[in-house]
């Protein structure tokens, strides 16, 4: 397809040149619900070189309203989130190169996919992983792209190391309770605008165009018809664990143990074994028998209900319980299913 970014080149700041960078980068988007969505599909058929996707859920019919790249069949299905994003990206442009990773990414899995990253991209819901990414941004020195949605207004702002405040200065000015689609809901505007202000930034930096950077952080509301830009670079702490003096990175420390956690914003515990703990679909399958629990398997998980909690396991041994918010209750079921 000769002409096919022809309307992009003849847009002078990217130009050929531009194009001709843009098709040799390599973006990691994590998280592929609303924003990781829209974002992985303004990229691809912008013409970027490498993608890779990194989320550990599946789709759901509560996802149709404004994850782009999903459809029905996708939810009746529980298609993995990054194997229908897969999809539906190839079918749009065959040439892409796209790496998905279906799991929690923790520290050791970002460092490991972010290697020879460009940019990363946040498409999460939760402070937790944000701090992960500006980490490893900081660590890497890879720039990366903050967004935020919900109910109808959104953030966007790009973290450039050696040049902004990173995430972590910001903390004692950003909300404590994080509000998120699951508690306030969202509306696909909001989407939008924020994944398309998201996504300038990493044309921006990806063309070479970086003087033509966002300088202030954006928050609008598209409800309300507000906006505003807010400066940050007074925010700089010098004794920061990310981007001071002496940088710890602490939120790429791995954790021993089986992990447990309540998803941000679900009635969802989250458990994710010990690493020296092997815990597989097979596994699952022969406890549902032995219990004669009805199961569904999939080539990416198996579902059960054990003490009426809808249960899925997936093949590296991650355990989401739906229907729980109790982390002691989790841990309980989990130990009386598997030991």
């Amino acid at each position: 397809m000769e002409n096919r970014y022809s309307r992009q080149t003849l847009f002078q700041p990217i130009g050929q040149f531009g194009q001709r960078q843009l098709t040799e980068a390599h973006a990691v988007i994590i998280g592929c619900g609303a924003l990781g969505s829209a974002i992985s599909e303004t990229l691809v058929r912008a013409g970027i070189g490498k993608v890779t996707l990194a989320d550990r859920d599946y789709v759901e019919a509560s996802n149709l309203q404004r994850q782009q790249l999903f459809n029905e069949a996708d939810a009746k299905g529980s298609v993995p989130k990054v194997v229908a994003a897969e999809r539906r990206l190839r079918s749009i442009r065959e040439n892409v190169e796209i790496r998905t990773v279906l799991d929690h990414v923790d520290g050791p899995i970002l460092e490991e996919i972010s290697q020879d990253a460009d940019l990363l991209l946040d498409a999460t819901d939760n402070f937790e992983t944000r701090l992960l990414i500006n980490d490893a941004a900081w660590k890497l020195n890879i720039p990366w792209i903050y967004g935020a949605v919900v109910g109808s207004s959104g953030s966007a702002f790009p973290f450039i190391p050696g040049e902004t405040p990173c995430f972590r200065c910001l903390l004692p000015v950003l909300p404590a309770v994080n509000e998120t689609c699951d508690t306030v809901g969202v509306i696909a505007p909001a989407v939008q605008i924020s994944a398309a202000h998201q996504s300038a930034e990493a044309l921006k930096w990806l063309t070479g165009n970086t003087s033509a950077m966002r300088t202030k952080l954006l928050h609008f509301d598209v409800w309300n018809n507000t906006s505003v830009e807010a400066g940050i670079s007074r925010m700089k702490n010098p004794d920061c664990e990310t981007c001071g003096s002496h940088p710890t990175y602490p939120a790429l420390h791995a954790q021993s143990g089986t992990q447990y956690a309540v998803l941000c914003g679900r009635d969802t515990v989250q458990i994710i074994p010990d690493a020296d703990r092997e815990l597989t679909v097979a596994d699952g399958v022969r406890v549902a028998r032995q219990l004669g629990m009805k199961y569904r398997e999939t080539p990416f998980f198996v579902e059960f209900h054990a003490e009426n909690y809808r249960c899925i396991l997936f093949d590296n041994g991650r355990l989401l319980i739906h229907g729980l918010k109790d982390m002691r209750t989790g841990r309980k079921l989990y130990h009386s299913l598997f030991g």
